[in-house]
């Protein structure tokens, strides 16, 4: 089988076994304004999440989420479960999400719990971050996972007892620790960056311009400085994945004159599908895209160590998936002080997961890199990512 041969069925493979990637961050909220003996719950998620279930189809989507939600995601009073107050309700919401609204009555005072048994069977690491205003004292959030699914709220007495069930700093350390670990679309890009890295100077630029650049990103989208659209971010995070991995490829074909402009090419082209109304992504970043690409690969094309710029390709993407990084927290829509909370222990927790996937990465590339077939192997390893970032960058921002 020729490499060519062998690189196409590679990409075939990725793509066709790859589909149960596509949901890479399972998260819903909710949120539960009590009042006495009644509540209020709000609960939102991603028309995405839905898709795991078969019935996420069209009108019967709405009636089977009602039905369903209120069974699975309860509030209960001293141990009994409070009662149905109406009928289930689905509100109006940005594209691509779905928020459905009802009430309950207690039949007791006293402690509280909220227990959730939604999506974690299909979706094993789901985040569900519960939000909670009793009685007007402060609002304190929780994330319930799968390992960690009812959260006893006491009697609020005051705003202190009550934030003292919140999630606290190293939880949201853990949960940036598992974030990046399970991030398979972070993970991918942070592998086609080290794939072609030559040394440990390289690695330790290619780190910092990613970490450097998430961070700022991570900051200024959770403090609400800015706040682009999910959709459009979770496509481009795929698409930069894409762009990288290309990259790659064209370095090891000694950077031929074609890939550049058939990147190019492409680029301009969706940005121009974009005008007509398709897919999630604006032109305008299409367009910018494609200038991009173009002017880059003919500075590649000239410099004698194209490697040594891989740093600022880090730090460019490393933008975009920043704000990926962020959207949990961000829609999560916490309190400033429970934001920089979690934002603190979140990033620490992002950071040092990475780190700890770079030290195991970085010596089994070496060790690939010095076998006989090592470039031939890394190659591949390229070909590969490229089949998930496009599979990623078309269900993301071209899928139902």
């Amino acid at each position: 089988m020729s490499g060519r041969t062998l690189r196409t069925a590679v990409f075939a493979l990725v793509a066709t076994v790859t589909p149960c990637l596509a949901h890479d961050r399972s998260v819903s909220y909710s949120q539960w304004r009590i009042d006495g003996g009644e509540a209020r719950v709000v609960v939102r998620v991603a028309e995405l999440e839905l898709t795991r279930f078969p019935w996420a189809r069209g009108e019967e989507m709405t009636a089977r989420l009602a039905e369903s939600l209120p069974d699975e995601l309860r509030l209960s009073a001293e141990g009994a479960p409070c009662i149905l107050a109406d009928v289930p309700r689905r509100l109006e919401a940005e594209p691509g999400a779905v928020v459905v609204e009802w009430r309950v009555r207690c039949p007791a005072a006293g402690a509280l719990a909220i227990e959730d048994d939604w999506l974690f069977d299909l979706a094993p690491r789901h985040l569900h971050f519960a939000t909670v205003v009793r009685d007007g004292a402060e609002p304190v959030e929780r994330v319930l996972t799968e390992n960690e699914r009812r959260w006893r709220i006491p009697a609020a007495t005051s705003g202190k007892s009550q934030a003292a069930e919140g999630t606290s700093l190293t939880a949201y350390f853990r949960l940036g620790v598992e974030h990046i670990a399970t991030g398979y679309d972070h993970l991918a890009f942070l592998l086609a960056l080290l794939l072609v890295a030559a040394s440990l100077g390289e690695v330790a630029g290619i780190v910092t311009g990613f970490t450097v650049a998430h961070s700022i990103t991570l900051g200024i989208a959770a403090l609400g400085v800015l706040r682009p659209e999910r959709a459009p971010i979770e496509a481009l995070i795929g698409l930069s994945i894409a762009l990288v991995a290309a990259e790659n490829l064209w370095l090891a074909d000694r950077r031929s004159v074609a890939p550049p402009w058939i990147v190019g090419g492409v680029l301009a082209t969706l940005a121009i599908a974009a005008v007509a109304g398709a897919g999630r992504v604006p032109a305008l970043t299409f367009a910018g895209l494609a200038l991009f690409a173009v002017c880059y690969f003919e500075l590649l094309s000239r410099a004698a160590a194209p490697h040594r710029f891989r740093w600022a390709v880090a730090f460019l993407f490393g933008l975009l998936h920043g704000f990926g990084f962020a959207a949990a927290l961000v829609d999560a829509h916490l309190s400033s002080e429970r934001l920089l909370r979690a934002l603190f222990g979140f990033n620490l927790g992002v950071e040092a997961g990475q780190l700890v996937v770079v030290a195991a990465l970085w010596p089994l590339l070496r060790a690939i890199r010095s076998q006989e077939r090592g470039a031939t192997i890394l190659e591949l390893g390229s070909v590969s990512v490229l089949a998930l970032g496009v599979f990623w960058f078309v269900v993301r921002g071209y899928g139902s």
